[in-house]
């Protein structure tokens, strides 16, 4: 089973696999984030003989989406030769329900001067596998393979990987799959009891230093509540070569 099954150019449907962790009614947001990294690089792909890499993504959630069919629609903000800034939207019953927007760029070569202080994170078979159902209610949860260091309150060290295709017999790019279940993040390493205090997250952005390789996507994980209501999830991304980039989150913590 995938968490997709397309029913034309634009229209999906999702399956059981994506109900949620907050609300079992309602979809959880991965999955539907990787979907839109994967139209955005179906539409580049068509339009372009050249190839740009993802950089960066924003997600804005803009509410609930619900276990139903949807749309995605995908537009050029800043075409380039070497840059583009491109926008997809989810929509559902023609109200917008995610907004993406992706900076899409130039590969050249840079290996000779390429680096990072950011240190590597224990590898995956080194931590215990850590079923997240245990905290967390739906079927998404269910479809991840997570395996965690929980480091105090708010800090976790993870590995997390899903064998479950995105989109029903369509190949998708390693980013595309990492992009639908990273959102996953925010609950790695829960600060409150969540059956008492809710903290959703309103966005998601990931900034890419270069593409994913392999299937598992570690997440060196903080999470913050604020005083008056506020927080944030931010994770270092790795793949099993060492750092890849940030993810970032903004929670509303709600009673």
């Amino acid at each position: 089973m995938s968490f997709f099954k397309r029913l034309d150019a634009k229209r999906f449907r999702p399956t059981d696999l994506v109900s949620g962790a907050w609300n079992v009614r309602e979809q959880h947001v991965a999955p539907a984030l990787g979907l839109l990294a994967h139209a955005i690089e179906l539409d580049h792909a068509v339009r372009r003989d050249s190839i740009l890499t993802m950089a960066r993504v924003s997600y804005d959630i803009l509410g609930t989406l619900p276990i139903d069919e949807f749309e995605i629609d995908v537009s050029v903000i800043r075409p380039g030769r070497t840059i583009e800034l491109v926008e997809a939207r989810l929509s559902h019953a023609a109200r917008a329900i995610v907004i993406a927007r992706a900076w899409l760029l130039q590969t050249p070569d840079t290996s000779a001067i390429s680096g990072t202080p950011v240190l590597a994170i224990p590898t995956p078979e080194t931590l215990a596998l850590w079923k997240p159902e245990t905290l967390w209610r739906g079927g998404f949860v269910r479809s991840i393979e997570v395996r965690r260091s929980l480091l105090g309150v708010g800090r976790a060290v993870s590995w997390i990987r899903s064998e479950v295709p995105l989109v029903a017999g369509e190949s998708v790019s390693p980013t595309a799959r990492a992009l639908g279940i990273i959102d996953i993040a925010n609950g790695l390493a829960a600060r409150e009891d969540v059956n008492e205090i809710a903290f959703p997250n309103i966005d998601l952005t990931v900034h890419f230093i270069r593409k994913l390789r392999g299937l598992w996507l570690g997440l060196d994980t903080t999470v913050s509540f604020g005083p008056s209501g506020i927080g944030l999830t931010h994770s270092i991304v790795h793949d099993q070569d060492g750092p890849i980039g940030v993810v970032s989150q903004s929670l509303t913590i709600r009673h």
